[in-house]
């Protein structure tokens, strides 16, 4: 789970793991919350908690990296795990499920997807979420499966295939089905956050959006390419058209100005929007060329 300023909801959700760890001793539990930099006593109050719990272990990044990134430093925290359960620190995603998703691995499932059924946002964030959910697997090369998100199960081997992927701009759901295996899915409804605000905010999320897009669909490049011989094309049978009239002998009557001016903008525009398209492509290969670390993890320092 990573964490970021999440210090209202802890004290809830170590309860409802702690209860939830109890009630099925046949699983060796470990809850591994990863620390993204968070400025409130979310370390405090992790770090208290694994003093009194050995169940649950801290990781704390040097500063914030984001999401994907301290999603990254939990996997490979617990890449010698069985099993993985991936979620959100908020308790929108109820841990009261992870049960039904261990069932279905045991099950046979190798991914175990958590489908939401209804969602509890409102207002911009709500509208934002069911847009992007509508369309993003028509937008991509790899279809993913709708209205799910982070909470999901991986088995051991789906996991250390996601682990081996390089990448740097990541969007997990994206390339949890992208590696593939035997998928099994678990219907639920999304609770409202338990406390405190969220902490991404709605440019965070548009950018998430963007890096799934441009890391998992050639449609962006495409459809720049479709305009442009659209527009070549308008422009030659305009050409053809005044050049057919000429021969014939017909007077061109050009109403100069205004005609000139639309098609400067129209054709400029159209050329800026191409280099923003080839920019978002360029930056996240610029991004994966200089290699940097995903994250970096704070280490104690060491004993004299």
């Amino acid at each position: 789970m990573p964490v970021f300023n999440e210090e209202p909801v802890l004290p809830e959700l170590f309860s409802r793991l702690a209860a939830l760890f109890d009630a099925h001793p046949s699983f060796a539990w470990q809850a591994i919350l990863v620390d993204d930099g968070s400025r409130d006593k979310s370390v405090a109050l992790i770090s208290a908690q694994t003093a009194r719990d050995p169940r649950f272990q801290l990781v704390r990044l040097s500063r914030n990296f984001g999401f994907q990134a301290a999603m990254m430093a939990g996997l490979e925290t617990a890449r010698d795990a069985d099993a993985v359960v991936t979620m959100d620190a908020d308790l929108q995603d109820p841990p009261e499920l992870i049960p039904e998703l261990a069932a279905a691995w045991r099950g046979g499932a190798e991914v175990v997807l958590a489908v939401r059924r209804s969602r509890q946002e409102n207002g911009l964030r709500r509208l934002g979420f069911e847009l992007f959910h509508r369309t993003f697997s028509s937008l991509v090369d790899h279809p993913v499966e709708p209205n799910t998100g982070t909470f999901g199960l991986m088995d051991r081997v789906s996991l250390h295939a996601l682990l081996d992927l390089p990448e740097r701009n990541r969007f997990f759901p994206a390339l949890r089905a992208w590696v593939g295996f035997e998928v099994a899915r678990v219907a639920y409804d999304r609770q409202e956050r338990f406390a405190g605000q969220p902490g991404q905010t709605f440019s965070r999320l548009v950018r998430y959006a963007l890096d799934g897009i441009f890391s998992f669909s050639y449609l962006p490049l495409r459809l720049v390419t479709y305009a442009g011989v659209l527009a070549a094309g308008i422009g030659f049978a305009t050409s053809l058209y005044f050049a057919l009239r000429r021969l014939l002998g017909q007077e061109i009557a050009f109403t100069g100005f205004t005609t000139l001016v639309c098609l400067v903008l129209f054709l400029g525009g159209l050329q800026l929007i191409g280099i923003g398209v080839l920019g978002e492509y360029l930056g996240r290969i610029y991004d994966e060329v200089k290699k940097r670390p995903h994250y970096i993890v704070r280490r104690p320092p060491p004993s004299a």
